[in-house]
């Protein structure tokens, strides 16, 4: 037996016999976890170690740990800030950024994999351009340079921390206003203007080796009428075959209304995988499982199985108790001017 292509989730902090059977199909190969699923540390761990169990391979197990807003996990964890923090830090004092970019990184995947988790959906490669509310303060910075720079530290840090990366949202999600989770957005750019901005992070980091990607469910209509993720020119044609990418490509949530565009739970499933994805995730609506699964009862792809087997999770490295300090320093540094704008 080996991964399969679909990841799903779980409605609570304990696996439910249905969920357990849905686990132990042949077509899913990971879980992705949110903060429903946790009490704390203790009791997430618990239950990661109960879906390890659950067949061979493991299940893939992870989350969207970024900083800032999205952090699945906070009790017991720590707080890290958002990365425009250290954007804001590569401003006047790039070196420092670069350091600190790679040290929290190494740690927020050093507490992940002391409970388990093999992989968090991180870093963002998005360019912030001010449109995107939900991109936002989650994106490094607005800059390509300082993107790819402090993204290519990012990785070597969670690799350290013992798991490898997945860079979000190709080809660029920080030009459109409109936020996937409930809408379809539409980027009106032509091609050339996306490779000349935010698809040049994206090309750096497959080029720094980079293991997952993970697509936009955005419509650059002026490339292709299907959103990225649905899309065979943008998954295969440009990024295997023109920009050489050799890792893992996850699709976002098939459950967000952006992905609704294509059709039922059984149309986007199909279109994610002919499009050139590896691992499609579906999310927040159980009743998409079961039709997700019958649809993939026979489904094997070799290729992709081979290259989700990288993301199994590793040993980390520990930091050294100077860059522990260093990041600690700023991270209460982060959190004492977020408290004081939010006096002001």
């Amino acid at each position: 037996m080996s991964n399969g292509p679909l990841m799903i989730d779980l409605v609570g902090t304990e696996i439910s016999a249905e969920e357990r059977l849905w686990l132990s199909h042949s077509a899913v190969g990971g879980v992705i976890l949110f903060t429903r699923n946790f009490r704390d540390k203790e009791q997430i761990s618990c239950l990661i170690s109960e879906l390890h169990a659950i067949k061979k391979p493991k299940l893939l197990v992870a989350v969207d740990q970024e900083g800032g807003r999205v952090q699945r996990f906070r009790q017991g964890f720590t707080q890290f800030p958002a990365m425009r923090c250290i954007g804001e830090v590569y401003d006047s004092n790039p070196s420092k950024a670069l350091l600190l970019a790679e040290i929290l990184a190494c740690r927020l995947a050093s507490e992940l994999r002391e409970i388990g988790v093999d992989f968090t959906f991180a870093p963002i490669l998005d360019l912030d351009t001010g449109e995107s509310v939900v991109i936002g303060d989650r994106a490094f910075h607005g800059d390509i340079d300082a993107v790819s720079a402090l993204a290519s530290k990012f990785m070597l840090g969670l690799r350290k921390g013992g798991m490898e990366s997945v860079g979000k949202h190709f080809p660029g999600h920080g030009s459109v206003t409109a936020d996937s989770h409930f809408e379809c957005p539409v980027d009106h750019r032509y091609e050339n203007d996306l490779q000349l901005a935010d698809m040049i992070p994206f090309q750096r980091l497959t080029d720094h080796g980079i293991a997952g990607l993970m697509s936009a469910h955005v419509v650059y209509e002026n490339v292709d009428k299907k959103p990225a993720s649905f899309s065979p020119y943008w998954l295969t044609r440009v990024l295997r075959e023109q920009m050489r990418f050799e890792g893992v490509i996850f699709s976002d949530d098939l459950s967000m209304k952006g992905a609704h565009v294509i059709g039922d739970i059984g149309d986007r499933l199909r279109a994610a995988l002919e499009a050139g994805s590896d691992m499609v995730l579906i999310c927040n609506n159980p009743a998409d499982i079961p039709p997700a699964l019958e649809q993939l009862d026979n489904y094997n792809n070799p290729s992709s199985q081979l290259r989700l087997a990288r993301f199994h999770g590793k040993t980390p490295q520990p930091l050294t108790k100077d860059h522990q300090a260093l990041l600690d320093d700023f991270i209460a540094e982060c959190q004492t001017n977020k408290s004081m704008s939010l006096n002001l």
